[in-house]
């Protein structure tokens, strides 16, 4: 009889696992599984052999589990991985982008003040400079008036001293001439102030209008920097989303390739095992009616049973059977 024993307990740690389960990594293992199960030809027509047989097909079993259970724990704890990973980064941004704003507040903060004030001097310079433009052109105005005072008063000296001079019409036609030119002189006078006064007004009205659309540039801007910002944004989560996604559906399609290749492997198993089974059952009936042979050819029950043992382990020379 050959002598039976039991497959040893396979372990697997989890340490083990990254170098275990990979392509043709669990090789070793089925090798030395299929050296012990198939190193036995139990006798089927015992009760102990086919007991044997039931045995070993059930420490093929225990030992598939304990290979794949510590795998199938290795494969949950890598498609966790990717979760953990996407949950810390998504942790950090919100905390970075938290901390920057932040640290950028009180300079935030400060340029708004800035720029108030810069404002605020810009409209104080462009009402002093009118201010003063218009207290300027005021005492030109009174100057000509003094001016336009004396003259009068030269031309009335003057058209008294023609007057005793020369006849009544001459003096007349003069004074009447120093009348006209003094006016004609306040009128220009007049129109070049008021055109002073128009300019300045106009640059005014203009310096109001730079400033009011250069402050609409600067919110324009700031608009459109704010929008691309949040664009820039949008698409970077949207590229990480579809990343993720894409990352998802790769692992995805790994597991059902690493499923596809177990249940395959299984299926192999399976069927190498069904096909050395029918061939033990093939044999134990040609022995079976080998041993019923020699029985009929006057061999006990025993030695027959041992003869046919001994022919199919080749320990009979030029004896053989055909299967």
């Amino acid at each position: 009889m050959t002598e039976t024993t039991d497959l040893a307990v396979l372990e697997i740690k989890p340490e083990q696992a990254p170098a275990l389960y990979v392509e043709n990594g669990l090789n070793s293992y089925y090798e030395q599984i299929e050296r012990q199960v198939l190193g036995e030809v139990p006798d089927l027509s015992t009760a102990k052999g086919r007991a044997r047989v039931a045995s070993l097909a059930a420490q093929v079993s225990r030992s598939k589990t304990a290979i794949e259970k510590p795998g199938r724990e290795y494969l949950k704890r890598l498609k966790e991985q990717p979760k953990i990973v996407e949950a810390e980064l998504r942790n950090w941004n919100n905390k970075c982008d938290a901390l920057r704003d932040k640290v950028r507040d009180p300079l935030t903060q400060w340029e708004a003040e800035q720029e108030r004030i810069k404002q605020e001097e810009e409209a104080k310079r462009a009402a002093e400079a009118l201010a003063k433009l218009v207290e300027s052109d005021h005492e030109i105005a009174l100057l000509l008036n003094e001016k336009f005072d004396r003259d009068r008063a030269e031309a009335a000296c003057i058209a008294e001293q023609q007057r005793i001079e020369h006849e009544t019409r001459i003096a007349r036609e003069a004074e009447e001439r120093a009348k006209r030119e003094v006016e004609e002189k306040a009128q220009r006078e007049r129109e070049e102030s008021a055109r002073r006064e128009a300019e300045l007004k106009a640059k005014a009205e203009q310096a109001e209008r730079d400033r009011i659309e250069e402050k609409e540039r600067a919110e324009r801007e700031a608009k459109e920097q704010q929008e691309r910002s949040e664009r820039l944004a949008r698409e970077a989560a949207e590229k990480a989303e579809r990343d993720k996604q894409e990352a998802i559906e790769a692992e995805r399609r790994k597991a059902q390739e690493v499923e596809k290749k177990r249940l395959a492997e299984e299926k192999r198993i399976k069927d190498e095992a069904a096909a050395r089974a029918a061939n033990i059952e093939h044999k134990r009936q040609i022995n079976a009616a080998a041993v019923a042979d020699l029985i009929n050819a006057g061999l006990t029950e025993e030695c027959a049973q041992a003869c046919i043992r001994a022919i199919a382990k080749g320990h009979v020379s030029s004896v053989s059977i055909t299967y």
